[in-house]
This record gives C-alpha cells, structure tokens and sequence, in this order.
C-alpha cells in the first residue's frame, strides 16, 4: 500500500484542526498499524517526542497513567491518545476507566465499540471520540460521524460507503487492478456499507460481506451483534454463519459470559428478536472466555469462523 507524505500530513494536520490543535500524545498502539503510525506523524506535526505506553511490568493501566503524566510535561497545553475498543474494554474490566479523564481527546476506532461501553467512558469523563477509517485513508477520516475538512463521503446506490480527499492512498503496490477496482473517480470504494442520517452523520452498518443468508433471510451480522451485546449476561460477542442442511446456513453467536448462570439460547433468541427480527436471531451459542484477536485488536473472524464450525451442535434446533 501506498501513502504518501502529503497524505499522512494531510491526515495530521485535519485531525489537530478537529481536536482544537496540536497535542502531546501517548502511543498504546503499534506503529505497524497505521493508528500507532499516525501518532508518530501527529507528533512530527506537532513538534513533540510521542510518549510510549511502557507496559511490560504488566501493570497496563499504570502504564497508561504513567504515561497521560509524561504527556503533560512535553511542552504543550493538550494530551491525546489512539486506543482500540478492546483496550478501552479491559479498562472498564479493570474499573480504571478515570485514568482516561486525563486526556483532551480518546481516538477510538479499528473496530466498532459498544454504546455501552461508549456510554460508561463518557460517564466517567472520558473524551471518547470515534473514528471511522483504514490504511487507505491514513487512518480515521470520519470523526463522530462527521468527516475531517477535506473529506468526501458518500453512500452509493448500494449502500457502500466512497470516501475522497487528501488523505487517500496512492494505490497498491504492484496491483493495478486492485487499485483500479478500490479508486474510481477519485473516490474511494470501501468495504463497507453505510448510511447518512437526517443530521449528516454517517453510521457505519458494517462490512459489503457481514450478511448471511440463512432460511432465504439475509442477516446482517453487526445488527445481531450489537443486539447480543446488550443483553446483561453478554461481556462480548462474535456472529457467523455455518453450513447448515435445512437452513442453508446457520446463525451462531460466540459468547463471552458476564453473568451466572450464563443466557441460555432460547433467552438470547428472545433478546435479539425484541428489537430485530426473529429469523435474524442465533440459532446455536457457542461460549468461550475470550473472543480470538488480531493484532490490531480487532476480532479475529476467521478464528470465529473456525470455533463456529468446530462446534456446530452447539445448542442447535431452537426455532
């Protein structure tokens, strides 16, 4: 992939003019993801040494302090930092969510956060803002629903979200037809589906491919998801789809449990089906302790898929 420097400044640059300015920020992701690069180029902007979050005591959340009171001492009146929803999750586990309050602004993004999760940030101080993006933009590029000065989006006929402006990327190394197939027009086609709402807001359903197909119904998989989280037994939750002889295939959610005794699938199926359509709720529940990562943080799908399929029984036959 390819970014050019005009386009990191401009990504840099957009984001200080969002944020109320230059800040000091602390690092707390790898700068092989181009969330931890952009501190890096935020930082280059601004002036200022990024302040790393030296966490291998072990202690995470004393770590982060630590780090929030080195920001404080680099020469500027603002602190800032780029977390994803999984570490801003062990913070809420930890109930160590103040140690945020310290910050002028929380970027959160890679992955779609909880609303109550988001809700209890926020309660608690916590200047959360949501970014939506990837490597192609430079990184976040909608703040809050809103896209930074310069931005484009649109929402095609389809539903696919086309963003535009200086933060896009040059194009894939050695691949032009991927690039051809990803720019068009100047505007870039996202993997993702979307809407803009009555105020102008864009809110992100979830990926083109996050549907299954199953009894003939197309289920959006981000919609269960998020009904699944809000059930009070539901710490975290992953969604797919397997194969399945009589309904083609099968919705199953992989469960991490915040109660016991944990929901059973029929008080799950009820759950889901209060808010969304019956045919879109689980048909099987497979629980774990911990939903597989990637790096970056965000669920590892294809390690879900692979559980989902291990455990096909599971809990199946509720119609």
């Amino acid at each position: 992939m390819l970014l050019s420097r005009a386009a990191l400044a401009a990504s840099a640059a957009a984001t200080h003019r969002r944020l109320g300015g230059p800040a000091a920020w602390v690092l707390a992701l790898p700068v092989t993801f181009v969330a931890g690069l952009q501190v890096l180029v935020r930082s280059l902007v601004a002036g200022t040494e990024p302040v790393p979050l030296d966490h291998h005591g072990g202690d995470w959340v004393a770590a982060l302090d630590g780090a929030a009171e080195a920001a404080a001492t680099a020469g500027l009146e603002r602190r800032c930092t780029a977390l994803v929803p999984t570490q801003l999750h062990r913070l809420d586990r930890a109930d160590a969510l103040d140690v945020l309050a310290a910050f002028d602004a929380v970027l959160l993004g890679g992955a779609p956060a909880d609303p109550g999760l988001l809700a209890r940030a926020r309660d608690h101080g916590v200047r959360v803002v949501t970014t939506y993006g990837m490597a192609e933009t430079c990184g976040g590029c909608v703040y809050d629903g809103t896209a930074l000065d310069g931005v484009g989006v649109r929402v095609a006929g389809d539903g696919r979200i086309h963003l535009a402006g200086p933060v896009l990327f040059d194009g894939y190394a050695g691949d032009p037809e991927a690039t051809a197939d990803a720019l068009v027009g100047g505007w870039l086609r996202t993997g993702d589906r979307g809407r803009i709402g009555d105020d102008g807001r864009l809110e992100v359903l979830g990926r083109v491919d996050d549907v299954v197909l199953s009894g003939g119904v197309s289920v959006a998989v981000p919609a269960v998801e998020r009904a699944l989280r809000s059930h009070p037994t539901v710490a975290d939750v992953a969604v797919a789809g397997t194969k399945d002889a009589e309904w083609g295939s099968r919705v199953v959610a992989v469960v991490v449990t915040d109660g016991d005794p944990p929901a059973s699938l029929s008080e799950l199926r009820d759950h889901v089906a209060a808010t969304l359509p019956r045919t879109w709720a689980p048909r099987g529940v497979v629980p774990v302790d911990a939903l597989p990562r990637l790096p970056s943080g965000k669920t590892d799908r294809l390690a879900v898929r692979a559980l989902v399929e291990a455990r096909s029984g599971a809990d199946e036959g509720i119609g």
